[in-house]
């Protein structure tokens, strides 16, 4: 099981490396549009639009389908727990509702913690096209534009090394610029990027003291027409970086885990084996002793 964990495990780092740059500098283009969007009177898209009210959060989990991977699931399921606190309820009283998407079946256990499940995608062990999160995708963005969800999460475990996997919730809609955590991945630091919120900051900082700073997005044929067709895509992307994201985490942890079941199970065969010949000895040395102590007699 260690080395079918292995082999997995390679593919899904390899299909996640690949992806997250395109990945993270697409998000960097969503986070450009909502900037340039708050900084309109009239708002450009209605997903780029945060709602005055969070009365109910809808959040994507995604979880393995299988156990034996340590503690990927239950790392995941906390990280969700602790994050729904703070908005949830406030001097015991709860402000918001929270409804779950599921992908994985091991995702099931958060009913068990008083949460809502409206809906459970199946996932397989190794996504290959973008296509397998479209549904996923059209239900939580037509969820928010019907005003049935007035923030939208996902909860993934992030990729950083085959011995560390971080568990994080990132908002997708609406899109904010400041948001704490604005990338999926570690990709995220990467200097190959060349641009983030701080570099914007930095930039605007020294061309409005010198009042060179000015910019605007130009949308052809209109930007409604354009972010009809653009956000929808972006928004599949970061989920199916997630997915990857947490694919590559779920067979490093099961990698990991077989490889200490391994190591346990050899170290059990050593102590039934040195225990086993210290019973044999026991009972050679009994008949030992028996056959002396008979030859003994007889020659008495």
């Amino acid at each position: 099981m260690e080395m079918v964990a292995v082999s997995k495990m390679r593919k899904a780092i390899e299909a996640v490396l690949k992806t997250r740059t395109y990945a993270n500098l697409s998000w960097l283009t969503v986070l450009n549009l909502s900037r340039s969007a708050n900084g309109e009177k009239e708002k450009l898209h209605p997903l780029l639009t945060a709602r005055k009210e969070i009365k109910k959060v809808g959040i994507i989990l995604i979880t393995s389908n299988r156990g034996l991977c340590g503690g990927f699931n239950a790392a995941i399921i906390n990280k969700v727990q602790e994050s729904i606190q703070k908005y949830q309820k406030i001097d015991e009283r709860v402000v918001a509702e929270a409804e779950f998407i599921l992908i994985g079946k091991k995702g099931a256990v958060i009913h068990r913690h008083g949460q809502t499940v409206v809906a459970d995608f199946p996932k397989l062990d190794l996504a290959s096209e973008v296509n397998e999160i479209v549904p996923v995708a059209n239900l939580i963005i037509g969820g928010y534009l019907d005003g049935k969800y007035d923030k939208v999460m996902v909860a993934y475990t992030d990729f950083v090394s085959s011995s560390k996997q971080i568990p994080r919730v990132k908002q997708l809609l609406p899109v904010k610029i400041n948001q704490a955590d604005n990338y999926l991945g570690i990709v995220g630091q990467d200097t190959r990027l060349g641009l983030d919120k701080e570099f914007i900051e930095q930039k605007e900082e020294k061309y409005l003291q010198s009042g060179k700073f000015n910019y605007e997005y130009t949308f052809e044929p209109g930007p409604k027409e354009v972010l009809d067709d653009m956000l929808p895509r972006l928004i599949e992307v970061q989920l199916y970086q997630a997915l990857l994201e947490s694919n590559a985490s779920e067979h490093s942890a099961r990698m990991a885990a077989m490889h200490q079941a391994t190591e346990a199970a050899g170290d059990m065969v050593s102590e039934l084996i040195l225990s086993y010949n210290k019973a044999r000895q026991i009972s050679i040395t009994s008949e030992i002793a028996e056959i002396s102590a008979g030859a003994n007699a007889l020659a008495e």
